[in-house]
């Protein structure tokens, strides 16, 4: 596979939360505006909000209406509540101890697909719910690609082999392989080549609402 470059540097580190709402908003819209390579004139220009207000908002030496920072988050393309991410931000995260999954069963799953939920966060700041499963299948599990729904799906092939559909293509998964696809296509467990199977699962869609 060829390397591509990544669009995001993992060792970054950002600044501790702020506890001051006015240099929490001011700090983020200056940051989006530097991403958009926008001058403060520009940005004025396209939102009707003068150039002092501007100044004002991302130096955090006032509070804009609810109104200016809709005009503002449109200009930039983000949502308007990006403009608090730094404002004492809430990161969640879920310790799953080995064994300690909770049994689940999805919708539309079908006989012996055995599930346990690692974890959920349902509350992320960029609007995406994330499920992690741990999916065995036995000798009496079905072979049904139906599953469909929203969202992606990557796939950790820990144990056993099998044939994996998604859409009209068929995929050989050994322990090791992974697979990352669209989950709105049709896709599942074709022919469990060798069993017991144990693969993990994790979901990301867009929470509703």
């Amino acid at each position: 596979m060829t390397s591509l470059p990544l669009s995001q540097d993992p060792h970054r580190t950002r600044d501790q939360p702020e506890q001051n709402l006015e240099l929490a908003i001011g700090r983020e819209l200056r940051s989006f505006r530097h991403q958009q390579g926008l001058t403060v004139a520009e940005l004025s220009h396209q939102t009707g909000v003068s150039l002092g207000m501007l100044s004002k908002i991302e130096n955090g030496n006032t509070s804009p209406s609810l109104t200016t920072l809709k005009s503002l988050a449109q200009a930039l393309n983000v949502p308007m509540t990006a403009f608090f991410r730094r404002f004492e931000e809430y990161r969640p995260v879920v310790h799953t101890r080995a064994g300690d999954g909770v049994e689940t069963e999805r919708e539309g799953t079908r006989a012996g697909h055995h599930y346990n939920l690692l974890g959920h966060l349902g509350a992320t700041g960029n609007g995406v719910t994330v499920e992690p499963y741990l999916i065995t299948l036995s000798e009496e599990s079905d072979r049904f690609p139906t599953f469909q729904h929203e969202g992606t799906e990557f796939i950790f092939m820990l144990e056993g082999e099998v044939e994996y559909r998604h859409g009209n293509q068929v995929f050989a998964l050994k322990p090791g392989d992974t697979l990352f696809f669209d989950a709105d296509a049709p896709h599942g467990p074709e022919e469990l080549t060798s069993l017991p199977a144990r693969y993990l699962s994790v979901i990301s869609y867009p929470q509703s609402g």
